[in-house]
């Protein structure tokens, strides 16, 4: 084709507009227009391509798949402001408050929970760093550590089930967002516990860093405190077993999942005696400015994609994708780096929509199990957004962080956590059966 370099030009050019930090939505749609303007003027497709943008549009806006967004959003906005992170955590942080370490492995055991509950990341960095990172400190714990288990906690969102990022991820993949669902919670709760084993073995080896918790930190003991941990447990359990429970035996969608979550969220708050009108507007608010964004994007990634493809864009990463030496080890080497440098730079929802698209055509061709990819991708993202200097995660802890911590701090604290994370990565891809068993017999083959 005479004109085959317009299509990687275009994808570079969304690239450098996006580094530059122009909001993402009117930068895909705006090179799609222009590179839309280019192709029609040098005869590369018709007019008519154009045309059809907003029938396109219209398809990708009624995706019920989608609609499990909004629901996801306003269940982890409402848990944020019911209350239950900070319940959470008093708790389960006098449970382990005897042994060195306890408080940080009580950080990982909350995030994980938050995660099973929300399956937002920044509501659960932002909310642990809130709660959390003065408690820490308060009782003589490492200021890299304290910020390290935190910001590693508040990632477990993005693969822990149910996740944002894998509902868009099951969507662009084109696969059951339940089947992804089930293949990322051994994954997730490995990861959950090997964040959690490596604080021990630290606190073991240099206990001055993490030491336990005085006695009058811990007012409840025996009886008093088994009642406060069932107490506490017990309602984020329930809403974990509603969401994921009606998923794995067939009862509901993921979408329907969602609404279950969220009605299940408004009811624990309003339990606690925190669900007031004010509080229902800020949820509201922070759900419709999410969402929003989303759609936007969603637009916008719409007409690039279809600019893109209609410059034979698709084509040239296809081609050049599965002419790499190595087949399936080469492309997912290739891959994965590519996700893990621009996790650096932009949001998931970007890389969702752009890049991924991409990826699928090559993945199908070399026969590589869809599911086992999406984790894989959502576990690489995870680690992008924990690394510096761009880590998305680092950014909202230092938002809600006390003077007293540096930046320093946290990009130092988060190093040996984001070792753990790609341990764990490495073993998702050198074991595919840890992500496709729970799909299997939940599912079927």
């Amino acid at each position: 084709m005479e004109y085959e370099w317009l299509g990687p030009l275009m994808f570079l050019g969304a690239l450098m507009i996006l580094g530059i930090g122009y909001p993402v939505a009117f930068s895909l749609g705006g090179v799609a227009i222009l590179f839309g303007m280019i192709g029609i003027s040098l005869g590369v497709f018709e007019p008519i391509l154009i045309r059809a943008m907003p029938s396109r549009i219209f398809t990708v806006m009624s995706n019920f798949t989608l609609l499990a967004i909004p629901y996801f959003i306003f269940l982890g906005s409402m848990l944020e402001k019911s209350g239950l992170a900070e319940d959470l955590l008093e708790t389960i942080g006098m449970l382990f408050g005897t042994m060195r370490g306890g408080l940080a492995i009580a950080v990982v055991f909350v995030g994980a929970l938050l995660a099973a509950t929300t399956g937002v990341v920044a509501a659960t960095v932002v909310a642990m760093g809130l709660i959390s990172l003065p408690i820490m400190l308060r009782y003589n714990y490492d200021k890299q550590l304290a910020c390290g288990v935190i910001c590693a906690a508040g990632t477990l969102g993005q693969i822990i089930p149910p996740s944002v990022v894998l509902v868009v991820l099951g969507d662009q993949l084109g696969v059951s967002v339940g089947r992804l669902f089930m293949g990322a919670l051994i994954p997730g709760l490995l990861l959950a516990f090997s964040l959690a084993f490596f604080c021990w073995v630290l606190a073991l080896v240099k206990p001055d860093i993490a030491p336990a918790l005085p006695p009058e930190a811990r007012p409840l003991k025996g009886t008093a405190l088994l009642l406060r941990v069932v107490k506490v447990m017990i309602p984020p359990l329930l809403l974990i077993f509603a969401v994921l429970g009606s998923i794995f035996f067939g009862l509901a969608t993921a979408t329907e999942a969602g609404a279950v979550g969220a009605l299940g969220a408004t009811l624990l708050a309003a339990v606690n005696g925190r669900l007031t009108f004010k509080t229902f507007r800020t949820v509201s608010d922070a759900t419709l400015r999410n969402v929003t964004m989303v759609i936007f994007i969603l637009i916008g990634s719409t007409a690039f994609a279809l600019v893109f493809r209609a410059l034979d864009g698709d084509k040239f990463v296809f081609d050049l994708m599965t002419s790499l030496p190595g087949g399936v080890l080469a492309f997912m080497i290739v891959s994965m780096l590519i996700v893990f440098l621009l996790g650096f730079f932009i949001d998931f929802f970007e890389i969702c929509f752009i890049v991924i698209p991409l990826f699928v055509p090559v993945a199908r061709a070399l026969g590589i199990d869809m599911i086992w990819f999406g984790v894989v991708m959502g576990a690489n993202l995870q680690t992008s957004f924990l690394t510096p200097p761009f880590g998305f995660a680092l950014f909202y802890l230092r938002g809600v962080a006390p003077p007293s911590i540096h930046t320093t701090d946290i990009y130092r604290g988060v190093l040996p956590f984001i070792a753990v994370q790609v341990a764990v990565l490495i073993l998702i891809v050198a074991f595919p059966s840890l992500v496709t068993y729970l799909p299997s017999i939940s599912f079927g083959r």
